[in-house]
């Protein structure tokens, strides 16, 4: 895991990603990734790159890219309006939304749905939290985001 965020993208490095997205990404994460770093820190083992071939000092494998998530399922890829943030452990990635108001949080469990029951992948998605703003200032506040995603999933 890195110690710190890996270098801020320039604006022009911000605009292609988001070209190849194709939406663009909350006003919060632009500023996050033009004006702290590209990823490496935050909330689980950190928020996702838009680059491809981030490696921290000492690591064997690249950090993951926020770009490349769609493009590594194998018969199932997320709409890219939900734009991958970080894994959270066994099968649990997070996610924001790009398209709805206030870009909630969405929490994917890939083992939260049965096809053989007729379900499809829309069944393992849950609302974590309420927007974008509120999951990071939950992290920033020193408070455990699965909390807040455990209240939030359970008054749904």
């Amino acid at each position: 895991m890195p110690t710190g965020p890996f270098p801020p993208l320039a604006a022009v490095e911000l605009e292609r990603a988001e070209r190849k997205i194709g939406y663009r990404l909350p006003d919060l994460l632009r500023r996050i990734y033009t004006e702290i770093g590209d990823g490496g820190f935050g909330p689980e083992g950190g928020l996702a790159s838009l680059t491809e071939g981030r490696r921290a000092a000492g690591d064997l494998t690249d950090w993951h890219c926020a770009l490349s998530i769609h493009d590594q399922r194998a018969g199932w890829a997320p709409p890219r309006s939900w734009f991958y943030l970080t894994g959270g452990g066994c099968s649990m990635e997070w996610y924001v939304s790009l398209l709805a108001v206030d870009h909630p949080v969405l929490l994917y469990d890939a083992d939260g749905w049965e096809p053989k029951r007729g379900q499809d992948s829309h069944d393992g998605l849950r609302y974590a939290a309420s927007s974008l703003r509120q999951w990071l200032w939950t992290w920033a506040d020193g408070d455990n985001v699965w909390d807040e995603a455990l209240r939030t999933i359970s008054q749904t």
